[in-house]
């Protein structure tokens, strides 16, 4: 039983381009309608818990559909088998990219890409103001978020805005007329994994420093989507690493099957180049961990937090924030790190309206874009034009 459910996850993890949209898309079609592992209602009732989760909702959603299919171990399966095509490629891509001279191919190739990253951050702005902002509070929200954060990015900030929201959000909201909630009773395996979320959230606090801390604190604090977490990592690492390896590896998430979260095993590679693999692990299982044991710990009683108006409004609230985040974060670094020539502009514009038309898949953007990087800025523009 847990053989096949790392099977099956693992193809899905080699050809599953497209985002977490796409992978929840895939997931929908193998699981309910070509295995009947599960019915329509229970994979609606576990996308719905983990959009409400902070973390990578497709990726907690596989690992809800193998839990189901097989209880803890079979869940991890899924996890393993889905993320390890895109855990072996960033690595590979952080330990590699150790060895490009600064003024090889290579260098053009980090243009293009980084001008990529660009037009992929702003399509998903555009999403999640749709999404997320739909109400004057929360589009205010957005604003002073973004307002606050372009002055300094840093982790004690976007703490603050995401708290801040969250209790406004719960102050304002209303109690349902005549809504009798019964209270959450957790059963004692689901209360452990609880625990030890917030445990483990104590302890990264304590060690933020660490690579086990960084990582953590981001899948505990990313909602709305694997973007999100591009500004809060960008804070956390500071100047430990350039603002060309960090975009590169970026960029490259976009490219890579599987989830975008696996931007966390280059970033553990390249900060610690001494023990590549080992960093690559760990700040995988931390940036994954959160979510899954509160996946775990939640999945129970999901009906149950669905139903408390203010908890839906504390989301909501977070949400709007986390839309703030990812605006500061396109201005700086992914937007004033770009190439900005007339080209460039014009190809970025254009990559954006392919993108937002779903027409071409984002895997030709990439091709288009990291050729373009490759051959324009390399063969007929002088090096110091790269130097921006």
């Amino acid at each position: 039983m847990i053989l096949q459910v790392f099977l099956n996850f693992l193809y899905l993890g080699c050809i599953s381009f497209g985002g977490p949209a796409a992978h929840i898309g895939y997931f929908r079609r193998v699981f309910v309608e070509q295995k009947a592992w599960l019915s329509e209602q229970d994979f609606a009732a576990h996308l719905a818990l983990c959009q409400f989760l902070p973390g990578p909702a497709s990726s907690q959603l596989g690992f809800a559909i193998g839990c189901q299919r097989g209880g803890i171990p079979a869940g991890v399966a899924a996890f393993l088998g889905f993320t390890l095509p895109s855990f072996l490629l960033m690595f590979g891509l952080a330990v590699l990219q150790r060895d490009l001279s600064s003024d090889s191919w290579a260098h053009g190739l980090v243009s293009g890409l980084k001008l990529l990253a660009v037009v992929v951050v702003a399509d998903a702005i555009w999403s999640m103001v749709k999404q997320f902002c739909r109400q004057p509070t929360t589009i205010i929200m957005t604003l002073v978020s973004a307002c606050v954060l372009l002055l300094a990015m840093t982790p004690l900030r976007q703490f603050a805005l995401l708290l801040g929201a969250a209790l406004w959000m719960v102050w304002r909201a209303k109690p349902r007329a005549g809504a009798a909630v019964a209270a959450i009773e957790l059963k004692q395996a689901a209360l452990a994994c609880v625990l030890s979320f917030v445990g483990l959230l104590l302890l990264s606090l304590l060690f933020s420093h660490t690579l086990f801390g960084i990582f953590y604190q981001a899948g505990s604090f990313v909602f709305g989507g694997g973007h999100v977490v591009l500004p809060l990592l960008e804070s956390y690492i500071g100047d430990e690493l350039s603002k060309d390896r960090f975009l590169l590896g970026y960029a490259a998430a976009q490219a890579v099957p599987g989830p975008m979260f696996s931007f966390a095993s280059y970033l553990g590679a390249a900060l610690r180049p001494e023990m590549a693999l080992g960093g690559a692990l760990l700040a995988t299982v931390a940036v994954f961990l959160p979510g899954f044991l509160l996946a775990a710990g939640l999945g129970g009683v999901w009906q149950q937090l669905a139903q408390r108006g203010r908890v839906v409004a504390a989301i909501a609230g977070v949400n709007a924030v986390a839309v703030g985040m990812l605006v500061a974060a396109w201005v700086n670094p992914v937007l004033s790190n770009a190439p900005k020539d007339l080209p460039s502009l014009f190809l970025a514009l254009a990559g954006l309206l392919v993108l937002r038309s779903r027409k071409l898949p984002i895997i030709w953007l990439i091709a288009i874009f990291s050729m373009y990087g490759a051959i324009r800025f390399v063969d007929y523009f002088p090096s110091g034009l790269l130097a921006a």
